[in-house]
């Protein structure tokens, strides 16, 4: 097995990066245009906690070399699920994904976890930090040395997929910002137009 972790602040609240998550996979966000299709399977909230708990399947392209695909068969098109929890009160957001296509090869479980993070905010500008962690396992029996090799190449393809995954949803958020600022203050003008 082969961990790949990293952490990182988003220049923005929680607030933002807990909404904007969801626009991940949005059209506009340029890394994520792998993403084929992105199902809710379920969606419900705990009565007693407020917790958010949604599960997804998400259904992407990938670019295997040729040889990967004549080894493990199929296609290019790979599927995973995902189980993502929203916790308002502790402002923490948790999402556990594994993959579905070739699971009789290789295992990828990954945990990412947003929440505040108040070591490094200032007053009026929060920030949040991101953390990952993805558990790498090839299952290819008792060879050790191929074995090894899938673990260390899925670990090195994961790392450059993560930092395009940082740069796309720093885009996203970029946007949402802008979004939500006009549509505040086109609110805001409505308001005192109407105190008027």
């Amino acid at each position: 097995m082969r961990v790949f972790s990293s952490t990182y602040t988003f220049d923005y609240s929680w607030n933002e990066v807990s909404t904007a998550n969801w626009l991940k996979y949005c059209p506009w966000n340029k890394s994520s245009s792998h993403v084929i299709a992105v199902d809710t399977l379920s969606r419900n909230v705990d009565p007693s906690t407020g917790i958010l708990r949604t599960e997804r399947l998400i259904t992407c392209t990938q670019s295997a070399p040729a040889w990967v695909i004549a080894i493990m068969g199929g296609s290019c098109t790979t599927h995973s699920y995902e189980t993502s929890y929203v916790d308002p009160v502790e402002r923490r957001v948790t999402m556990c994904s594994t993959n579905l296509t070739w699971s009789n090869m290789i295992s990828v479980r990954e945990t990412v976890v947003y929440q505040p993070d108040d070591s490094r905010s200032e007053p009026g500008h929060e920030r949040t930090k991101f953390e990952q962690e993805a558990r790498i396992t090839a299952l290819c029996g008792g060879w050790q040395k191929m074995r090894s090799k899938i673990e260390e190449a899925s670990v090195e393809r994961f790392r450059e997929n993560a930092r395009r995954g940082r740069e796309g949803f720093e885009a996203v958020l970029e946007m949402s910002r802008r979004v939500f600022g006009e549509e505040k203050e086109k609110e805001r003008r409505k308001q005192e137009m109407a105190a008027s």
